[in-house]
């Protein structure tokens, strides 16, 4: 082999040295410090007035109030036996409830989950649990490397959750109640 073959190949192995070096302390950081969240600007619609003829504004009409968070949080009404409210039965929220509304519930890792676990066994977007059309309630496994289980059975694709069956996700245990 050349001297010139020789020097290349040392400089490339040095360059993938390096940059696994630097992977590897990103990696340890992300995990000591955890992700950085960025709080986004509310964004506002704002029409502009149209006028009518001979330049004049025509009579402010009535614009119906946005709905207040009560209304938006309202919980589903739908079919006699159809469950109102999420409950964590184990793990690190043990005891919390969640008033079920039309939104869909993510869980995971994430900061912007609905539901952030605290568990070495959910992956940061792990499962949701969202309204299907006919009132029931619906879990998907988001891809997680451990998987989402309903009622002991490893969830495949989007499953109706009955009443009262336990979600597992890692360490923590879900249950739909009324």
């Amino acid at each position: 082999m050349s001297e010139l073959t020789l020097t290349v190949m040392r400089l490339g192995f040095l360059a993938v040295l390096w940059l696994f070096v630097i992977v590897a302390v990103q990696v340890i950081r992300s995990d000591l410090f955890g992700t950085r969240v960025t709080q986004r600007p509310a964004r506002r619609r704002t029409a502009a007035p149209a006028t009518g003829a001979g330049g004049a504004a025509p009579p402010a009409q009535a614009q119906p109030a946005p709905p207040s968070s009560r209304q938006q949080a309202r919980p589903r009404r739908g079919q006699r036996n159809s469950p109102s409210k999420l409950v964590i039965t184990e793990g690190s929220l043990t005891g919390t409830t969640i008033n079920l509304t039309d939104q869909q519930i993510t869980m995971g890792r994430a900061h912007d989950s609905t539901i952030v676990l605290d568990d070495d066994y959910a992956s940061s977007r792990h499962a949701r649990i969202y309204p299907a059309p006919d009132g029931s309630w619906v879990v998907e496994d988001l891809g997680s490397t451990n998987g989402t289980y309903l009622d002991r059975t490893r969830l495949t694709g989007p499953t109706p959750v009955p009443l009262g069956a336990p979600i597992r996700i890692g360490k923590t245990v879900i249950e739909l109640r009324r």
